[in-house]
C-alpha cells in the first residue's frame, strides 16, 4: 500500500479531527467531534517503524529504544501536531494530535471574558485542568496570547513539548521545550528564577518537586500559568496538596491559599448548530471562605462554596451552562484560519534525551532492530473498521 502520514494529516485536517492513531495491521483511526472511527486499509508495522524512525531521527533511535515512547512536536502539511510515538504489542504505534493553528483568544475561543480577571494579578498562582482531551492547552496559549496582546512582560514557557509557537507582539516571550532546551520541569523553574519573567507558563505538574517548585515561583513575585489533571476545581486543589507527604500537607495547603489567584476546569462538548467545539467551564476565585477551606484542606466543601458564590465572580458548570445559553455571538473561525501559517518547522530533532534515561524494556523482549510480529490481543478492540472510510465517516456525521 502507498502509506504518507503527511497525506492522512492532511485528509485529518480537512475534516476537522483532532487526533490520528497510527497502529501496525490496522487502519487509520480518526478522531473526529470526539468519535473515534478507523478508515483505509492496514497499515504494515514495517511501514509505521520505518515512520517512527524517521520522525526521532539517527542520534535519538537510542533514547526511544531504551525508553519505548517519545514526545515530539513537528509540522506536517502546514499542521502543527503533537505526536507520541510508541511501542505496543503490534509493533510502533503514533498518536498524533493535530493542533489549533490560529493564534489562540479568549474571544476566539468563545470562553468567558471573566478569564481575563485571572492575568490582572502581578503574581500568584492560576491553574487550569481538566480530563485529558479537554482543550487545556489551547485555554492556556489563549492566556499567554492576552499578556502578549495587552502588555510588555517578559514570559517564559516551559513545555513538553512546545504545541503553540507565539509570536512575541507587546511581550518578549522564550519558550523552552522539556528534553531539547532543559532537562527537566524542574531545572527549567529553577532555571526560570534567574531569567527575570514576569510571567511563567508551566506545561504540566506532574511530580511533587514541580508542584513545590511552581508555588515558590508564584510567591516569589511571578504570575505562574500551570495545568493539572482534574475534573473540577476543588479536585485540582486536592490533587496538589495530596502529591506530598502528610507531614507537610498542612504548610502545602497554606502555602496555596495564600498564593492562588484563581482555578479553572472545563471540558469540550460539540455545538452542531455551530460545527464547533466549545469548551464549557467552571471557574474558582479564592474568596476568603475558600482560602480558609484550602487551609484546612477541607476540599470537600468547596462545591458548596461555590454555588452560593456568583456574587463573587464564581462560576459553576451549571451556570456556565446557562451563560452558553444565552450567548449569542460566537466566534467560528473561517477558511483561511483552518490553514496553518506554513512556517518552517523549527524542531528540526526529537527531544533531547535526559541524563540519565529511565529504561523500560517490553516484558516479551521484543528488540526495537525490527518491527516486532503482531500478537493477539487478549481484549477486543473497541473501534472497527467502517466500510466506505473516511467519506462514510463524514457522511455518517453529518458533515
Amino acid at each position: 500500500m502507498n502509506f504518507s502520514l503527511e497525506s492522512l494529516v492532511a485528509q485529518a485536517y480537512r475534516n476537522g479531527a483532532s487526533d490520528l492513531h497510527l497502529e501496525g495491521g490496522l487502519p487509520a483511526a480518526i478522531r473526529i467531534r470526539g468519535v473515534l472511527n478507523m478508515t483505509g486499509e492496514p497499515i504494515p508495522a514495517a511501514v509505521l517503524f520505518e515512520t517512527a524512525q524517521e520522525l526521532i531521527g539517527h542520534e535519538q533511535w537510542p533514547y526511544f529504544e531504551e525508553r519505548r515512547s517519545m514526545d515530539l512536536s513537528r509540522t506536517i502539511s502546514s499542521v502543527r501536531c503533537r505526536i507520541n510515538i510508541l511501542h505496543s504489542a503490534r509493533g510502533v504505534g503514533l498518536a498524533v494530535r493535530l493542533l489549533s493553528t490560529f493564534e489562540a483568544s479568549l474571544d476566539k475561543l468563545n470562553l468567558h471574558p471573566e478569564l481575563r480577571r485571572l492575568l490582572k494579578p502581578a503574581n500568584g498562582l492560576v491553574l487550569v485542568s481538566g480530563p485529558t482531551g479537554s482543550g487545556k492547552s489551547t485555554t492556556m496559549a489563549a492566556l499567554i496570547q492576552e499578556i502578549n496582546l495587552t502588555e510588555t512582560s517578559h514570559i517564559v514557557t516551559l513545555e513538553s513539548p512546545i504545541e503553540y509557537n507565539f509570536r512575541p507582539r507587546l511581550a518578549f516571550i522564550r519558550q523552552r521545550e522539556i528534553g531539547r532546551d532543559t532537562p527537566s520541569f524542574e531545572q527549567g523553574l529553577l532555571d526560570a528564577l534567574r531569567e527575570d519573567p514576569n510571567v511563567l507558563m508551566v506545561g504540566e505538574m506532574r511530580d511533587q518537586e514541580t508542584m513545590r517548585l511552581t508555588l515558590n515561583a508564584a510567591e516569589t513575585g511571578h504570575l505562574v500559568l500551570a495545568t493539572v489533571h482534574s475534573a473540577t476545581c476543588a479536585e485540582a486543589l486536592q490533587r496538589i496538596v495530596s502529591a506530598f507527604p502528610a507531614g507537610i500537607q498542612n504548610n502545602v495547603a497554606a502555602q496555596l491559599a495564600d498564593c492562588l489567584v484563581g482555578v479553572v476546569t472545563q471540558k469540550l462538548f460539540y455545538r452542531s448548530d455551530l460545527s464547533i467545539r466549545i469548551p464549557e467551564c467552571e471557574i474558582l476565585f479564592p474568596t476568603n471562605a475558600i482560602k480558609a477551606f484550602i487551609r484546612n484542606c477541607d476540599f470537600f466543601k468547596i462545591p458548596q462554596a461555590m454555588e452560593i458564590g456568583a456574587d463573587h465572580g464564581l462560576w459553576t458548570f451549571d451556570r456556565y451552562r446557562q451563560w452558553l445559553a444565552k450567548k449569542s455571538k460566537w466566534y467560528i473561525p473561517g477558511p483561511n484560519e483552518a490553514v496553518a501559517s506554513g512556517e518552517p518547522d523549527k524542531f528540526a530533532h526529537a527531544a533531547v534525551p535526559p541524563s540519565k534515561p529511565i529504561p523500560s524494556a517490553p516484558p516479551d523482549g521484543h528488540s526495537t532492530k525490527s518491527p516486532p510480529a503482531k500478537n493477539k490481543r487478549a481484549e477486543p478492540i473497541q473501534i472497527s473498521p467502517v466500510a466506505g472510510g473516511l467519506e462514510k465517516v463524514l457522511k455518517d456525521l453529518g458533515c
